[in-house]
């Protein structure tokens, strides 16, 4: 598909310079795709190969092929199976759901209402690691401990906020308290 002229035109006005002085963002950009079809297809078919004695072109297809089609194919079940299937504890009127299957295929991606309610939270998920299969969110938070990652945002907040309301403890319309707890960053 080709991108709306109206979408060329905001990207041109992004400042991305943080981005073009990193030189791993730069080499990482030079050698694309070549370097990304090396490593969906052939390391994970070198590793079968060198490690476990696999055939070099059997493991190229089973290990590079058929993980890259079932990649694939579990990224698409999100958009297809979590519309169709699950829960909607967060918005009813949404056609996303929370779908554990789901989750358990896309490694913590099933979480969809959620998602769809609170796209800005980083984790996609209420809860932590312990109460929802979320390994997405366990690698970002792991990251966090090590610097690299910042400024993450959760929902909490909102959807307290949100309860509340529902269950008549919070007047519609809110500020004060509300409008604080909603912009919540995780440091």
């Amino acid at each position: 598909m080709k991108k709306h002229p109206d979408r060329i035109e905001a990207e041109k006005k992004l400042d991305v310079s943080d981005l073009w002085d990193d030189p791993l963002v730069r080499f990482q950009h030079l050698c694309d795709p070549i370097l990304g079809f090396y490593f969906a297809f052939f390391f994970p078919g070198q590793i079968a190969h060198y490690y476990w004695g696999e055939d070099y072109w059997n493991a190229v297809f089973v290990a590079g092929s058929l993980r890259y089609c079932c990649v694939l194919h579990f990224t698409f079940l999100v958009n297809s199976a979590a519309h169709l299937w699950g829960d909607k504890p967060y918005d009813d009127k949404a056609a996303a759901a929370d779908n554990p299957i789901v989750n358990i295929f896309t490694v913590g991606e099933g979480w969809h209402n959620w998602h769809h309610k609170y796209p800005y939270d980083y984790a996609a998920s209420e809860f932590g690691i312990s109460a929802q299969f979320n390994p997405s969110k366990l690698v970002i938070d792991a990251f966090a401990r090590l610097g690299l990652v910042w400024g993450r945002k959760r929902a909490t907040s909102a959807w307290a906020i949100s309860r509340m309301r529902r269950n008549g403890m919070l007047a519609a319309g809110g500020g004060g308290v509300e409008d604080e707890m909603v912009g919540k960053k995780t440091m």
